[in-house]
């Protein structure tokens, strides 16, 4: 079990220290439901309540809320992200054996750090590279021409396929695909030729992939996701995606082709961005998006309307299939009103 003092912690969050500091920390807990030798932390007012009865040793706060507590505290101005480092000195890490678990099957021209760990039963294609400290863990697959970079994590059954470019202390949870093939066709007279995608995908440093997401391969440049960049499970990525550092991209999202997202991007889940577009830096779309044109300038953007009882909903669907008509008469009456000659009411 992880075991800090109270200073120890407020050292390494650059936190201001309210109380003893030799107190022990052996985790971390909410405000409601926390015990002794736990701390918590509050970041929304909503549970500002819970401070008078709490048992947790200490408390992450900001300022404003010291007067409210008497008990020890870690004064921050930002408690949500203290609360995220915090921890993440006591996450579970798996304690892991360096080397090549002997059922692997692992090429001769492959070159794997010997720090790096390699699970029961992966598959190691010629020529991949595998830096310091990084983790595959069971059943996992490297392509041909494959380098990931240092202190990676691959979760089991992660397929990366050949040509494929990972920096370091990237994440990439069970079930993910990189670098298959984009969905690339040509038609000739109703019928499917598949266009060959010889590209390659291209993964910043700090990056983490959520569970069952996709990124394909590019059709001739590389499907590029910048540093710092976080999917969540079962996002989309087509090829030749360009998705620029630190933007988040919710579950289900889903990115055609050849679409450029800038930098520091929230992007909802569900959302849909048609492809070969582009959004400008710092665009935040909310759930369920449907964006069909460039975005080029930073804000908030919504489309899907919220839902409404059944009903409701019928009598709205069929008001909008009215549209079109209404505004061909809204026109109609504005050129009549136009034609209309204009009375001298002066000698009234």
């Amino acid at each position: 079990m992880s075991h800090y003092s109270l200073a120890a912690i407020a050292e390494q969050i650059a936190a201001k220290l309210q109380g003893d500091g030799d107190i022990g920390i052996t985790g971390i807990a909410p405000l409601d439901s926390a015990e002794p030798g736990q701390i918590s932390f509050l970041d929304n007012s909503s549970y500002k309540q819970y401070l008078a009865t709490t048992k947790a040793s200490a408390v992450i706060l900001k300022q404003e809320f010291v007067a409210e507590y008497r008990g020890a505290a870690l004064i921050v101005d930002n408690p949500y992200l203290s609360y995220a480092k915090v921890a993440n000195l006591f996450a579970n890490n798996k304690l892991v054996k360096p080397g090549i678990h002997p059922t692997a099957i692992v090429d001769p021209s492959a070159e794997i750090a010997d720090t790096a760990t390699v699970g029961a039963y992966c598959v190691i294609a010629a020529n991949v590279r595998i830096g310091d400290y990084t983790i595959i863990e069971p059943h996992a697959y490297i392509g041909e021409q494959t380098v990931i970079g240092p202190h990676g994590y691959l979760a089991p059954k992660v397929t990366i396929y050949k040509n494929t470019t990972i920096g370091q202390k990237v994440i990439i949870h069970s079930g993910v695909s990189i670098a298959s093939d984009g969905f690339g066709y040509a038609n000739d007279k109703g019928k499917w030729h598949k266009i060959p995608q010889l590209g390659g995908v291209v993964i910043g440093d700090e990056v983490e992939i959520g569970a069952n997401s996709c990124i394909d391969r590019g059709a001739l440049n590389n499907t590029v996701i910048g540093n710092g960049v976080k999917l969540d499970n079962l996002v989309q990525i087509a090829h030749n995606v360009i998705i620029g550092e630190h933007t988040a991209i919710a579950a289900c999202a889903a990115i055609a082709g050849s679409t450029k997202i800038g930098k520091y991007c929230m992007i909802g889940g569900c959302s849909a961005i048609g492809g070969h577009l582009e959004i400008a830096d710092k665009v935040c779309l909310t759930g369920k998006a449907m964006v069909t044109n460039s975005i080029k300038q930073p804000g908030i953007y919504s489309s899907c309307t919220g839902v409404q009882p059944n009903k409701e909903w019928h009598k709205s669907v069929a008001r909008f299939r009215q549209l079109d008509k209404i505004a061909r008469k809204v026109t109609e009456l504005e050129r009549s009103l136009k034609n209309q000659p204009i009375h001298d009411d002066s000698s009234f």
